[in-house]
């Protein structure tokens, strides 16, 4: 049995004796249209553990969602483990920050949105389906083995742990999410984004006008 050092050391002689260059694949990589101003937003989840001044562990849930073409994130906390009604409560907050609906939605294929897939077809939970009948955006769930078409909003989750979440102190839930739209404000929304150069906040005042209207829902009597 030849050893593996064996072997490359036999490559590099015959290398060196032929004058081989040692030539290193290059993968070549095409920057992905941007989609239009209105057309997508982006869904996802995240958990993370803070302390409070007690020095006790808190673990928060978060929703997150991003406007596809210009970045523009919203997040929200909860410390309860997310169900179809939070996520519904999620939508209408980040509807109301953003101003406005995307045409389109991408999820993961979450159990708090689906209760299977069925060949193909996916099946939602009775609440977010009715949800969705009220509300214009359409829904793409993602196939597992496709992460890459919601990669801008893994990318949000990711920035939320590490730049907001990372060692800070938890009070209360509700500060939690003063400081987080405060965040959004001073930072997440309007440093130049690593992909486009561009701030988010400046970017969403373009955005805006393609968007759906969004009006609160008015509560239906009992």
């Amino acid at each position: 049995m030849v050893s593996p050092k064996t072997v490359f050391n036999f490559v590099a002689w015959v290398r060196q004796q032929h004058h081989l260059p040692k030539i290193s694949p290059v993968r070549e990589y095409e920057m992905v249209e941007e989609t239009p101003y209105g057309r997508q937003g982006q869904v996802d989840f995240g958990e993370y553990n803070l302390r409070d001044n007690q020095g006790k562990r808190v673990k928060v849930f978060f929703f997150t969602m991003v406007l596809s073409r210009s970045r523009y994130k919203y997040i929200w906390f909860t410390t309860q483990y997310f169900t179809s009604e939070l996520a519904i409560q999620a939508h209408e907050k980040a509807f109301a920050f953003f101003e406005g609906i995307p045409d389109e939605i991408v999820y993961d294929q979450d159990k708090v949105f689906i209760v299977s897939e069925n060949k193909g077809d996916i099946i939602l939970t009775e609440g977010f389906r009715a949800y969705t009948r009220e509300r214009p955006f359409r829904l793409h769930f993602c196939r597992k083995s496709d992460p890459e078409s919601k990669g801008k909003i893994e990318n949000v989750v990711k920035y939320t742990k590490q730049n907001f979440l990372y060692n800070r102190p938890f009070c209360d839930i509700d500060t939690l999410n003063q400081e987080a739209v405060a965040w959004l404000y001073r930072t997440a929304n309007q440093m130049p984004h690593n992909g486009t150069k561009k701030e988010p906040y400046a970017q969403w005042h373009i955005e805006r006008p393609f968007l759906q209207p969004y009006t609160a829902s008015i509560p239906k009597p009992l």
